[in-house]
C-alpha cells in the first residue's frame, strides 16, 4: 500500500525578546505596507469606473452601466471671441501699463475654476483647454476655487513670450516655500520660521491666455474682452453675475424672483433669498427638506428639495386650490443636447381634495374619513333606519278680516267667552221625570 506520511512539524527554536519584537515590528511594516496598496488600487478602480461622455455629456458608472447625471453644458466647450488683433510685439513700457491696469483688478467668475499648479489655458479667439471630461476630472480632483457668480481677484500678471499668466485670488501655489524652513538665532537658541503662516493650502486658481507667437500689442479693455468666457469684468451685483451664466428662460426667472423645479439651491437662494421656515420630514425611502416662503394672506410657496436639487414647488393662495408643479424644468436647459427630460404638454397639475384621482366608471368613491377604529361597532348600527313618511305641511291661517278694527279676530267674536271663576255657571238641563212617577217638589 502506497500513500503519503504525515508532515513532521518543525518546531522553531525559542527567540528572545529584542528579535521577537524586531519581528512584530516588520510584520506590522509588512501589513500597514499591504494595506496602502490596498486602498491605491481601491481608489483607482473606484475612478474608474466614472467615464463622461463628452458629446452628450453623460456621466455613467461603468460597473452597471447607469447613467448617474449629465454633466453641465457650461463645462464643455466656451464659444470663441473675435477680437482683432494687431501683429506688433508688446513693447516694454505697454507692458507696465498693462501690469498696472490689470493688476488687482476684480471680476466675476462665469465657470467653475479649479485649483491646480497648471491651471486653464484659454487660447486668444480661441478655445479652453481642458474642456469636457478633462475639465470635470481637473475640478474633482484638484477641488474647487471659485464657483460661477464668485468675486475673483486678479493677485499676479506674468507676461511670457507668447502668454500671460493670471494668479486669481492668490494662486494655487503656496508662497514663502523657502522661508518657511528657515531660522535665525545664536548659539542654541534658534527663533521660530521667519515667515510662520502656518502651512495654509492655497485656494487660488491659474489662468493662462495665449498667444501664435508672441503677445501682441494690448490695452487692457482688449485683454477683459479676451478672457470674457471665463472672467466677467462688468459692474454688476453678484445676483447678475450669477444669472449672466445661465440661459435666458432661467435668467429671466432668477430675475424675476420665480423658482422652477430642478433649480440647485444657490439658484432659490438667489431668487426668493433665505427662507422663512424649514422642515425636515421623509416622502417614503425619500427624505427631503421643505422650505417656506410668505405668510398668509400673501401667497406661500413650499419648495421642496432633495439633496441640492427643487423636486416639487407648491403655490398656495388666500381662497384658490393649491398649484402643484413636479416637471423638471432647468435640467433640459443645462443638458448638451438641449433637450427636455419629459415631453412637452405636461402643465400644472391641480391639487384635488385628498390629493387622488379616480376614474368614476371603474372606481368606487373613497369612504367619508371617520375617527372610528377599522371593524369597530357603535349601538346605533344595530338600530335600523325608519320608514320615511310623507312630509305634512302645517295649516295656513285665516286672513284677517278688514272691518275687524277692534283688534278682535272672527274667531274671538264667535266663540263663546270662557267663564269668570267668580260667577256661578250656566244652569245644567234637568232630566225629564219618567212616566207613573211623582215629580217633587
Amino acid at each position: 500500500m502506497i500513500g503519503r506520511l504525515p508532515a513532521k512539524r518543525i518546531r522553531p527554536a525559542a527567540a528572545s525578546p529584542a528579535a521577537a519584537s524586531d519581528s512584530c515590528k516588520n510584520y506590522l511594516r509588512r501589513a500597514a505596507g499591504c494595506f496602502a496598496v490596498a486602498a491605491l488600487l481601491a481608489a483607482s478602480s473606484a475612478t474608474a469606473q466614472i467615464t463622461v461622455n463628452t458629446k452628450t455629456g453623460a456621466v455613467t458608472n461603468t460597473s452597471n452601466g447607469t447613467t448617474i447625471n449629465t454633466v453641465d453644458r457650461r463645462f464643455q466647450q466656451i464659444e470663441p471671441t473675435h477680437i482683432p488683433l494687431t501683429r506688433s510685439q508688446l513693447d516694454a513700457k505697454t507692458r507696465l501699463e498693462l501690469i498696472r491696469l490689470l493688476q488687482a483688478e476684480q471680476g466675476f467668475a462665469m465657470r467653475p475654476f479649479p485649483r491646480g499648479h497648471k491651471g486653464l489655458t484659454l487660447a486668444a479667439n480661441g478655445k479652453l483647454e481642458p474642456a469636457g471630461e478633462s475639465y470635470l476630472d481637473m475640478v474633482t480632483s484638484e477641488g474647487l476655487s471659485a464657483k460661477p457668480g464668485d468675486r475673483v481677484v486678479l493677485t499676479d500678471i506674468k507676461i511670457a513670450h507668447s502668454r500671460i499668466v493670471f494668479d486669481l485670488n492668490g494662486g494655487p501655489d503656496p508662497k514663502h516655500r523657502f522661508l518657511r524652513h528657515v531660522q535665525i538665532g545664536v548659539g542654541p537658541e534658534m527663533t521660530g520660521p521667519v515667515v510662520q503662516d502656518a502651512d495654509q493650502e492655497p485656494v487660488g486658481a491659474r489662468l493662462s491666455l495665449t498667444f501664435e507667437d508672441h503677445v501682441p500689442e494690448l490695452t487692457g479693455a482688449e485683454v477683459k474682452a479676451l478672457l470674457a468666457p471665463l472672467i466677467s469684468f462688468d459692474v454688476k451685483t453678484p445676483v447678475q453675475a450669477f444669472t449672466d451664466t445661465l440661459p435666458a428662460k432661467l435668467k429671466d426667472a432668477i430675475l424675476n424672483h420665480h423658482v422652477l423645479v430642478g433649480m440647485t439651491t444657490d439658484m432659490v437662494l438667489f431668487a426668493k433669498g433665505q427662507p422663512e421656515g424649514k422642515s425636515r420630514e421623509m416622502d417614503g425611502q425619500m427624505p427631503f427638506e421643505e422650505w417656506i416662503y410668505g405668510k398668509p394672506p400673501q401667497d406661500v410657496e413650499f419648495v421642496r428639495i432633495n439633496g441640492s436639487r427643487v423636486i416639487r414647488l407648491e403655490i398656495a393662495k388666500v381662497g384658490e386650490t393649491p398649484v402643484i408643479f413636479t416637471k423638471d424644468e432647468v435640467t433640459g436647459l443645462l443638458r448638451t443636447d438641449g433637450t427636455p427630460l419629459e415631453p412637452p404638454g405636461q402643465g400644472p397639475r391641480i391639487a384635488k381634495v385628498g390629493d387622488l384621482e379616480r376614474d368614476p366608471d371603474t372606481q368606487a368613491p373613497a369612504p367619508a374619513p371617520s375617527l372610528r377604529k377599522p371593524g369597530e361597532k357603535l349601538p346605533a348600527d344595530d338600530q335600523g333606519t325608519g320608514v320615511m313618511r310623507p312630509v305634512q305641511m302645517p295649516k295656513p291661517k285665516l286672513a284677517e278680516q278688514p272691518d275687524a278694527g277692534s283688534g278682535t279676530t272672527p274667531d274671538a267674536q264667535t266663540s263663546p267667552a270662557a267663564p269668570d271663576a267668580s260667577q256661578p255657571g250656566p244652569a245644567k238641563p234637568q232630566p225629564f221625570p219618567q212616566a207613573g212617577t211623582d215629580q217633587q217638589n
